[in-house]
């Protein structure tokens, strides 16, 4: 009994023992692992440590760099709402960081750029889940943004999305530089470059024109001179009065298309008269030309409001009333369905100069204003408005196309500026700015024919035209003078050598030879102190100044008429 009870005691300890040595094996083994764990864990917690100060400092860094740089950066959620903005806002829009933090993205960027940036999200995000494109990495937009004291400046923005760390988009990235003076830059350039190409198009289409009229006015001199002629020897109650008044008026008219080609050609405005615009636009306002306009468009009124006491002005009467007309007519057109066209003029002294369609300096300015309420034009269009042969209207029916070309080109003649404002469907306000005289208007006097009638002074009219020669030969014939005619300036040399004459008229552009300048400077060798008056299709140039202050008298300008001839010739006579 006892020997079974002590092996059975003996077995037992045997494996307690067993299980305790066992025991203590795992125990250190798990032990030894707690440690490792524990080593591990403290090696990562290290790490982490080390991380989180690296990040700190690399945030520390960047933020550095974000609050010191010349851009902008700034961070937003996908609605563009601001989740932080450089300091450098202040400098590039005006408002602190505090301020454009509270601002919606309506407020700090144009409705149009808002637009863009959005537009232009909105497709990369679309095409987040397209395989076969590369991940969206940046995108560069020109964006116009708002600043506090109302103006806008132009930014080249850089936009790219902030993701999680499943690479889904959460937030925008954007930094703005200031590309401001630069946009301006090129717009100058831009502005330079088509003011350029509008100068060197209206030059060489000016050239073409003023060859045409040069002929044209040769052409129409005896269409308008001749009349005048007829009508002295026709008794008042003649037949033939009325046909040959239509025919002289029908020249006249044709003689005016010819200054408008003239103007075009920058060489039909001689702005040597003493001008009120007030006149001219009463003037227009009872002509037939208006009276038909008026006529046509029954539901458009025309209102005015003049300056009682409008200051002067240097120009030409006749090509400023023609702009009126133009503009007014053109007004007229733009209006369907009844509306309003106002005119109106005023004194200015303009104090910096204006940036518009054209640059007006500073200065005292007579200001036409016509303005309607008519279809507007379209930005697309309103460069190209005073193009010549450019119109939007219906060939045949209402005009050539050379309307704003002649408005342009007189308003530029007169040393004066045009700026145009136009909304489409809204209307169009064109402003017109002339230099001002303090000049006064000589009282307008009929001079009777009796007046300018000659006394038999010899005459030497030097024209290569034959037309020419006979129209001014036959006219002062008819004043009382006697006429010789020669048709070259080598030939009016020549003459002069065996001949004397009291007065010269002398054509100014004559080819081949030479012109009337060359030509007076020979015949002041033969005969200092020769009496002449210039004569020229043309305006005023250098060389008519220059042989007036040789001792040339009076410029006139063909087509030569009764009283315009004899009035130069009876006064160069009185010096």
């Amino acid at each position: 009994m006892f020997t079974l009870f002590s092996t059975i005691l003996i077995f037992s300890l045997g494996r307690l023992i067993n299980f305790l040595v066992d025991s203590g094996h795992k125990l250190k083994e798990r032990t030894l692992e707690l440690k490792q764990a524990n080593d591990k864990l403290l090696q990562e917690i290290a790490e982490r440590k080390m991380t989180e100060d690296a990040l700190k400092k690399s945030e520390k860094k960047y933020r550095l760099l974000a609050d010191n740089a010349t851009d902008v950066i700034w961070t937003t959620d996908l609605n563009f709402n601001l989740t932080y903005v450089s300091p450098s806002v202040e400098r590039f829009r005006g408002y602190s960081v505090e301020e454009a933090m509270l601002q919606k993205p309506e407020e700090r960027i144009t409705p149009e750029s808002l637009e863009k940036a959005t537009r232009a999200l909105s497709e990369e995000l679309e095409l987040e889940n397209n395989k076969d494109k590369d991940p969206f990495k940046s995108r560069t937009l020109e964006l116009e943004l708002t600043c506090k004291d109302g103006s806008t400046k132009w930014s080249e923005t850089n936009l790219t999305f902030i993701r999680d760390s499943d690479g889904k988009a959460k937030g925008i990235l954007g930094v703005n530089r200031d590309i401001t003076e630069q946009k301006q830059a090129a717009e100058e350039k831009r502005i330079l470059e088509a003011r350029l190409m509008q100068s060197q198009k209206m030059e060489a289409i000016g050239t073409l024109a003023g060859g045409v009229a040069h002929d044209l006015n040769n052409i129409l001199s005896s269409q308008v001179s001749y009349p005048d002629l007829i009508l002295m020897d026709l008794p008042e109650n003649s037949p033939l009065r009325k046909p040959i008044l239509t025919i002289q008026d029908s020249g006249k008219k044709a003689a005016a298309i010819v200054q408008d080609l003239l103007t075009l050609a920058r060489r039909g405005v001689v702005a040597s008269e003493i001008v009120n615009l007030n006149k001219i636009i009463n003037d227009y306002m009872k002509s037939p030309e208006c009276e038909n306009l008026k006529a046509f468009h029954r539901d458009v009124k025309i209102e005015i409001d003049l300056e009682p006491y409008l200051l002067n002005i240097m120009g030409s009467s006749v090509h400023l009333s023609k702009t009126v007309m133009n503009i007014v007519s053109n007004a007229a057109e733009a209006i369907s369905g009844g509306g309003n066209i106002f005119i109106s003029t005023q004194n200015k002294y303009i104090e910096k100069p204006i940036s518009g369609y054209d640059e007006v300096r500073e200065g005292d300015y007579v200001i036409l204003t016509v303005s309607d309420n008519g279809i507007g034009i379209s930005s697309e269009d309103i460069e190209k408005i005073f193009e010549p042969f450019y119109t939007k209207k219906e060939m045949g029916r209402s005009g050539t196309g050379l309307g704003m070309a002649v408005v342009w080109g007189t308003v530029k003649d007169h040393k004066g500026y045009i700026d145009v404002h136009s909304t489409k469907g809204k209307g169009t306000t064109f402003t017109l700015y002339f230099p001002v005289t303090r000049k006064e208007m000589d009282p307008e006097e009929t001079v009777p024919l009796e007046e300018y009638m000659g006394k038999g002074e010899s005459i030497l009219v030097v024209d290569d035209v034959e037309e020419q020669r006979e129209i001014a030969s036959e006219i002062l014939n008819k004043l009382g003078y006697t006429v010789a005619s020669v048709p070259s300036g080598e030939e009016a040399v020549e003459y002069l050598q065996n001949n004397s004459a009291d007065l010269l008229v002398l054509d100014m552009i004559m080819s081949p030879g030479m012109d009337g300048l060359d030509t007076y400077k020979k015949i002041l060798e033969l005969y200092p102190g020769q009496k002449a008056i210039i004569a020229s299709g043309f305006s005023e140039t250098h060389r008519v100044r220059d042989a007036q202050s040789l001792g040339a008298g009076e410029y006139i300008k063909k087509p030569y008429t009764l009283e315009k001839i004899g009035i130069a010739v009876k006064e160069e006579f009185k010096k």
